[in-house]
């Protein structure tokens, strides 16, 4: 079963709260001075987005993470963010960012038992993403460097925190003289969310929570700017943004449920099964399986990030020396 939006518990709450706490505490100070060890940076991000969700996949039975990639689908993200680091070994990050994310079963180009199945399934969605979220993050070899002037150029790290994103999944229709059309797919009950007649079934909400977590490498050029690669992973707590997880329903339903044009909509778009496995079967039995409702949704990115740090710099002459000197980690 699936909740609209799962409740944030006490421990998430405050992570939240800290986060946010820290960044503003955190900003607040370096506008009042820049001479202690408080640092801002600003940046922007961007980079290839990946959806891990039930349409699509590759070879075999679908699995969590890389393995279900479709590299065709691949969409980029852009964002950007701030950080307050109070010390040099501790950030803390808000950051917001647009992506879009795609599934089709028609991209599955490999000729297994378990592809083909999908293949005849014949559904897609595509939606627009927005996020927000606050992170902390650690660099360890600058926390093993202590207060010493020798850093690291390179500096790897890790990073997890809290955020919220919205989705809205559209699915898409072929007419008679082959032009595809896309409709919103969640006031369509496409399984039968919010039905009396699948009490299991509850509508799920286009705004949730996630948690991004993941880590990357920064190279540091001098007090001021820096780039960093990035690899950025988000769990989510549903499996309804792509629209697919439990099983089909009788259409019959749609019309007690919907409008007559969305009723339409819905008898088409809900099941466009084509006969690949089974020749000839074009609709499922209700209650047939359409999705993997035990693994919830997720998508990652990998990011190029570019920053700025903010207010006066004092020490460009030893990051000038950093420079010169080996790539070295301790």
């Amino acid at each position: 079963m699936k909740t609209p939006i799962p409740k944030l518990t006490s421990i998430a709450k405050g992570l939240l709260i800290a986060l946010l706490t820290c960044c503003i505490n955190g900003v607040n100070a370096q506008h009042v001075s820049f001479g202690n060890k408080m640092k801002v940076e600003l940046g922007l991000n961007f980079g290839p987005t990946f959806f891990l969700g039930d349409l699509g996949g590759n070879h075999g039975k679908g699995t969590k993470f890389i393995k279900d990639v479709n590299l065709e689908l691949t969409k980029m993200m852009k964002g950007a963010f701030i950080t307050v680091y109070p010390r040099e070994w501790i950030g803390f990050r808000l950051a917001g960012q647009y992506t879009f994310v795609s599934g089709d079963d028609e991209v599955i180009n490999t000729g297994g038992v378990h592809e083909l199945w999908r293949k005849q399934r014949n559904l897609d969605f595509k939606s627009d993403m927005w996020e927000v979220y606050s992170a902390v993050e650690i660099y360890p070899t600058l926390y093993l460097a202590g207060e010493s002037d020798d850093k690291p150029v390179y500096q790897p790290y890790a990073f997890i925190g809290i955020g919220f994103f919205h989705f809205n999944p559209k699915g898409s229709l072929i007419d008679q003289y082959g032009r595809k059309s896309w409709y919103a797919l969640h006031p369509l009950r496409t399984e039968g969310q919010g039905m009396a007649e699948y009490p299991e079934k509850k509508p799920y909400s286009l705004t949730q929570i996630n948690i991004p977590m993941g880590g990357g490498i920064r190279r540091v050029f001098n007090d001021r700017y820096t780039a960093s690669i990035e690899l950025l992973y988000r769990k989510t707590f549903t499996d309804y943004i792509d629209d697919v997880s439990t099983t089909y329903i009788d259409p019959v339903y749609f019309n007690h449920y919907l409008s007559s044009e969305q009723a339409v909509i819905a008898r088409a778009i809900h099941d466009k099964t084509v006969g690949i496995v089974t020749p000839g079967v074009n609709r499922y039995e209700p209650g047939t399986q359409r999705g993997n409702s035990k693994n919830m949704d997720a998508y990652f990115s990998i990011l190029l990030k570019f920053g700025i740090r903010l207010g006066d710099s004092n020490d460009y002459t030893r990051s000038a020396r950093m420079q010169t000197r080996c790539p070295h980690f301790f």
